[in-house]
């Protein structure tokens, strides 16, 4: 799934973290990185989020409340 327009990053880690299953970031290369885990979160934080905003992610969660949870926040912003 692409999660788009990131304009609060604490908000977006706070739903990540209230999600059930694993919910990995796709990296432009095919890499997957659990965002689940605190230390991605710091690292993704340093690098993609540095200007405060994001374009757009490629997502993937494996429970589906999480995605229905992921759809709500970027429709919604909750």
């Amino acid at each position: 799934m692409k999660i788009q327009n990131i304009t609060d990053v604490e908000a977006f880690f706070k739903v990540i973290d209230e999600c059930k299953g694993p919910v990995e970031l796709i990296s432009p290369e095919g890499d997957r990185i659990n965002l689940k885990s605190k230390l991605s979160q710091y690292l993704s934080m340093a690098t993609m989020f540095s200007n405060g905003y994001i374009n757009e992610l490629d997502l993937v969660a494996h429970e589906k409340e999480d995605i229905e949870r992921l759809i709500k926040y970027m429709y919604q912003g909750e």
